[in-house]
């Protein structure tokens, strides 16, 4: 975390940085600092983290007080104040990365359209974990029910990148699924506007994983 900075004096006095946290919520804080989350739900937190729910409510609850996160209707939200001393990556890097999809969207498909269409979505064994965003580029994230793979979806520059994290040992053919459901849900949105069209996407690795076009 970065130097504390003084209080802004608007609304109730908070702690100044660094906080005097438990292992457990600080736990909770590097974890949401590595995935980069600015907004996140309570049962994506807990999959990625693997705290029980009770645990989990607690922590966030502190951290509401401290005005690290703010209670949001689809979930949480990190503060202003948070953001500016907590460093919030733009995506995760930690763990192997298994390249699904890349794609162009299409000059006339904007960002924002496609992240409010995928945001908080669950497909298949995928439970919606939160986005990260950044000035040029946001990345939604999803978690599968047992916890054994993550899906990331980076939207930058009108491109569209799913990979897969997974853990040694775990099955990656739900994950491919998944990458699948998202692109069918993105082609929608392009297709009902211009039904004539379409859109390619592309293989990202050369794998028996990567599908090739749709």
């Amino acid at each position: 975390m970065n130097p504390p900075t003084p209080n802004s004096g608007e609304g109730p006095e908070l702690p100044e940085w660094p906080l005097a946290l438990s292992d457990r919520d600080a736990d909770v804080i590097h974890r949401i600092e590595q995935e980069g989350l600015t907004e996140f739900s309570f049962d994506g937190l807990r999959r990625l983290t693997g705290a029980h729910p009770e645990t989990l409510s607690r922590i966030l609850s502190r951290l509401e007080e401290l005005g690290v996160v703010t209670r949001e209707p689809e979930g949480y939200a990190m503060t202003e104040r948070a953001k500016g001393q907590m460093i919030i990556a733009p995506a995760y890097s930690g763990g192997a990365h298994i390249p699904l999809l890349h794609t162009l969207l299409p000059y006339d498909i904007r960002p924002e359209t496609v992240i409010q269409s995928l945001k908080g979505r669950w497909f298949d064994r995928l439970r919606w974990v939160g986005i990260s965003q950044g000035p040029d580029e946001s990345t939604l994230k999803w978690v599968t029910e047992d916890g054994e793979a993550q899906i990331d979806a980076r939207l930058v520059r009108g491109q569209l990148d799913i990979e897969a994290r997974v853990k040694d040992g775990a099955d990656v053919s739900s994950a491919v699924k998944a990458a699948h459901q998202l692109m069918n849900r993105i082609s929608r949105l392009y297709t009902s506007s211009r039904p004539r069209s379409r859109m390619m996407f592309f293989s990202a690795a050369r794998s028996r994983y990567a599908p090739a076009a749709m």
